[in-house]
């Protein structure tokens, strides 16, 4: 995909976004799980907030930058893709989040390496970070959960 501004980068990013929260708010719906139900929740509102930043910027206000290396269990990497559908089950829904932070993270790193702008190259590189977390997260739950139990 080219873009043509900055503004169509951020654009992007807002929307995929929304997509993310939209995701993880319909998981949290279908969760049996009154745990995974509020961690998806979680979510759902830290994408939310990702959303805001973006569209802060956007609007042109500066963010401090942070610089953290996230660890990256591998575990989502190697299982098998799941389809969203009404009754998933604990260990798919923790696939599908894991699979869908992954594809942010690679997402938010490649428009990074797009943008010229050092500011908001820094601000894409610091959103993939945060995916990167929250795969992480979905993977240790995994490992704790699943892996554990088989």
């Amino acid at each position: 995909m080219q873009f043509k501004s900055v503004d169509e980068i951020l654009d992007f990013a807002i929307g995929k976004e929304q997509e993310a929260q939209d995701l993880y708010n319909s998981l949290a719906n279908q969760a049996a799980n009154s745990a995974m139900k509020s961690v998806f929740k979680e979510f759902a509102a830290e994408e939310g907030m990702h959303k805001k930043k973006l569209e802060a910027v956007k609007s042109g206000k500066k963010l401090a930058s942070s610089e953290k290396k996230i660890l990256d269990l591998k575990i989502g990497d190697y299982l098998v893709d799941v389809e969203v559908k009404p009754d998933l089950s604990y260990q798919e829904a923790l696939i599908l989040a894991m699979k869908a932070e992954k594809n942010a993270y690679k997402m938010y790193h490649n428009l990074a390496q797009a943008a010229d702008d050092p500011g908001i190259k820094q601000l894409l590189l610091e959103l993939a970070q945060e995916e990167a977390k929250h795969k992480l997260r979905f993977e240790i739950e995994y490992d704790d959960n699943i892996l554990l139990e088989n």
